[in-house]
């Protein structure tokens, strides 16, 4: 079974934690379970709920009802899920902000834990 833990910037702050709480209540239970679902497949899981991104990065994808949200992640040594950051989806293309955003989160975490 593998373990997720969250990113979390040198002041201690975890963005994917600011970003579960800006859900509503019903999307982030989905997130959640959604998150639950990862922990138990790990890198077995694939579309619809995980799709890689590139670079070790893989997206969750949540949707509940009309709204649809990512979170990004990679694996770590161990069988460790490290949860970078997410964001509500409004277009067909995931922004290359959050990617490259997410890629500077998990290099951050890869040079630390060296």
């Amino acid at each position: 079974m593998f373990h997720i833990d969250f990113y979390r910037l040198s002041n201690g702050r975890a963005p994917i934690e600011d970003f579960l709480d800006s859900l509503n209540i019903k999307m982030r239970n989905k997130a959640l379970d959604s998150l639950l679902i990862l922990e138990e497949f790990g890198n077995t899981l694939r579309e619809p709920y995980s799709k890689p991104i590139g670079n070790g990065l893989f997206e969750l994808r949540i949707k509940f009802s009309n709204d649809v949200s990512r979170f990004f992640y990679f694996f770590y040594a161990d069988n460790k899920i490290i949860v970078t950051n997410g964001f509500i989806k409004k277009t067909q293309k995931t922004p290359k902000s959050q990617i490259k955003l997410a890629l500077k989160y998990k290099t951050d975490y890869e040079h630390r834990m060296q």
